[in-house]
């Protein structure tokens, strides 16, 4: 004898799957690891100083 399945359950099952497969090519094609966010912040820091140090002032 086979095993009674609830097909409302099988299918939003199905549909978890779906997504969380979509989500991971996502995270693969779009994401950065932590150390890579890290790195673009210090380097856009590091920018933002450079700018701030070699501003001119206006003079009256």
């Amino acid at each position: 004898m086979t095993e009674v399945i609830n097909l409302r359950q099988a299918r939003k099952k199905k549909v978890r799957a779906a997504a969380s497969a979509a989500a991971a090519g996502n995270r693969l094609r779009h994401g950065q690891t932590k150390a890579e966010r890290d790195n673009e912040e210090t380097r856009r820091a590091k920018a933002d100083r450079f700018l701030d140090a070699h501003k001119r002032e206006k003079g009256e």
